[in-house]
């Protein structure tokens, strides 16, 4: 699945480039920085933009095809890595997994149920509890969908050299770090 670029993917420098949205310094310090350094920080910027608006795109492709949410779509990934870990998912850890309430949880299950995506079954060491398993058919589709993209995204980052590895990384939990919602 490979969106056509749109007008979204045209650098616009004005909303990127400290040059031009802050020219006097105000916010963003430029000290030491020369105009190339400038441009690959301009570059860098513009890739995660590039990035988050692909990811936006794609995720919406993927929630269309297989008519979920986004937190639907979550619950899926988690309970289809618990089971190939050899884990239970519970409505419990699904919840936990998630940040949602139980009320909400139930409510997610009763509709992945209804639409042929989950199937709830007795848990076989906890008779109080539920196991929640994915069909095999909504397994294959996210598989399809969802594990095929995340396959590219694995194969770009093992061709980085390890050290190159270990700055992307460092970056990009940095950003993370940083608590604040990109804009």
């Amino acid at each position: 699945m490979n969106p056509e670029p749109g007008p979204q993917d045209a650098p616009d420098p004005s909303m990127l480039d400290p040059r031009f949205l802050d020219p006097h310094q105000e916010i963003v310090r430029r000290d030491g920085l020369d105009d190339h350094d400038i441009d690959q920080v301009v570059r860098v910027m513009d890739g995660l933009r590039r990035w988050r608006e692909t990811e936006r795109r794609l995720g919406e492709a993927a929630r269309r095809h297989m008519r979920l949410s986004s937190t639907d779509m979550r619950a899926l990934r988690y309970v289809i890595a618990l089971t190939h870990r050899g884990e239970v998912a519970t409505p419990g850890t699904i919840a936990a997994h998630l940040g949602i309430s139980s009320a909400s949880t139930t409510k997610m299950l009763d509709r992945l149920a209804a639409g042929g995506h989950v199937r709830r079954l007795p848990h076989h060491t906890d008779r109080r509890s539920l196991a929640i398993e994915v069909t095999e058919e909504t397994r294959r589709a996210a598989l399809e969908v969802v594990g095929r993209g995340q396959a590219r995204r694995f194969e770009v980052a093992a061709r980085l050299a390890p050290a190159e590895r270990e700055v992307v990384a460092r970056f990009l939990h940095e950003l993370a770090d940083l608590g604040e919602p990109p804009l």
